[in-house]
C-alpha cells in the first residue's frame, strides 16, 4: 500500500512538473507539443512492443480513439499556450477547475440530471477563477486559453469513459497518442502559417527537456499510475490527483519566482478552487479517474 501511494504521489508530482518544463522549452507551443508527442509515441511503441503490450484494433476504433487523441493534442496546445501567455501558476489554476466543468458537461453527454452538490462546488470554482482573473488582468489571454484547455481535457475524459471498459489502458493510451500525433501533424502547416518559426528543430537544451517531458513525465508516469491503480481506492486516487496543480505551482514559485508576479486575489481564488475540488471528490468519488495522458 505504501509503495503504491508513493508511486502515485511521484506520478502526480511529475505531472505537476510538466508546466515548469513547458516554460523552460524555447519552442513555440505548436512545436513543443508536436515534438513531445513524436518522442512519446516512438518511445512508447518501442517499449510496448518489447513488453508485448500492443494489440490490434479496427480502423473504425482507431479513428475514434485517434480523434479523441487529436482533442488531447489541442488541449496540450492550449495548456502550454496558457503558460506562454501567462505563467505556470495561472495555467494550472485554470486546469484545477476541471471538476466544475465536468459536473456541467457530463450530464449533457450521458443524459442524466445535474447533481446540485456538484453545482454548489462549481460555484466556488467560478468565484475562484474570477478572483484569479480580477487580480491578474494582464494575464487575461493566458487565462482564456487556460479555460479552453480545461474544457478540452474534460471532453477527452468524458469521451474516454465510453471507451475505457472496452480497451486496455495501454491500448487506449498508445493509439490515442498516435492518432493525436497524426491529427496534430495535419494541423501543423496551418499553425506554422500563423505562428512561423525560423527553425523547427529544438535547441540543445530543448532536446533534454523534451525527452524528460516525453519519457519521464508521460510514459514513466503512466506506468506509475497504472501500477498504483491496482492497489489504491478511488477516493485516494482522485484526492491525490488534486495535488497536481499544488505541486506544479510550488515548483513554479521555487524555480521561476512566479509568486512575485501574482496578486493576493490569486491565492484566495486558488484556495477556493482547491477546496471545492477536495470537497467534490469526498462527495462523489466512486471510481478512479480515467487513465489518459495528462499535462
Amino acid at each position: 500500500m505504501k509503495s503504491a501511494l508513493l508511486k502515485l504521489h511521484l506520478a502526480v508530482f511529475l505531472w505537476g512538473f510538466t508546466g515548469v518544463l513547458g516554460r523552460a522549452i524555447s519552442l513555440n507551443t505548436g512545436l513543443l507539443v508536436w515534438w513531445r508527442m513524436f518522442i512519446t509515441v516512438v518511445c512508447m511503441w518501442i517499449l510496448f512492443i518489447l513488453l508485448r503490450k500492443t494489440e490490434k484494433i479496427s480502423l473504425k476504433n482507431f479513428l475514434i480513439i485517434g480523434g479523441i487523441g487529436t482533442i488531447l493534442a489541442c488541449h496540450w496546445l492550449c495548456f502550454y499556450g496558457s503558460i506562454k501567455y501567462a505563467n505556470v501558476s495561472i495555467a494550472l489554476t485554470c486546469l484545477s477547475a476541471s471538476g466544475f466543468v465536468s459536473a456541467v458537461l457530463e450530464p449533457l453527454f450521458f443524459r442524466r440530471k445535474i447533481n446540485p452538490k456538484e453545482l454548489l462546488f462549481g460555484l466556488f470554482t467560478v468565484v475562484g477563477i474570477f478572483l484569479v482573473y480580477k487580480g491578474n488582468v494582464r494575464f487575461s489571454v493566458g487565462i482564456y486559453i487556460g479555460i479552453a484547455a480545461t474544457f478540452l481535457t474534460v471532453i477527452v475524459s468524458i469521451l474516454n469513459k465510453k471507451l475505457v471498459d472496452n480497451f486496455k489502458p495501454e491500448t487506449l493510451t498508445i493509439y490515442q497518442l498516435t492518432g493525436g500525433f497524426i491529427g496534430l501533424s495535419i494541423l501543423m502547416p496551418l499553425y506554422n502559417h500563423f505562428f512561423p518559426e525560423k527553425t523547427y528543430l529544438p535547441e540543445h537544451s530543448d532536446w533534454i527537456w523534451l525527452i524528460v517531458l516525453a519519457v519521464v513525465c508521460t510514459i514513466f508516469t503512466f506506468i506509475l499510475y497504472t501500477q498504483a491503480l491496482k492497489h489504491l481506492s478511488a477516493f485516494t486516487m482522485n484526492l491525490t490527483l488534486t495535488l497536481e496543480p499544488v505541486y506544479g505551482i510550488i515548483l513554479a514559485f521555487l524555480i521561476y519566482k512566479e509568486n512575485k508576479d501574482l496578486s493576493s486575489s490569486f491565492y484566495i481564488g486558488f484556495i477556493l478552487i482547491i477546496a471545492a475540488v477536495v470537497f467534490q471528490t469526498r462527495s462523489i468519488t466512486k471510481r478512479p479517474r480515467i487513465i489518459v495522458p495528462r499535462e
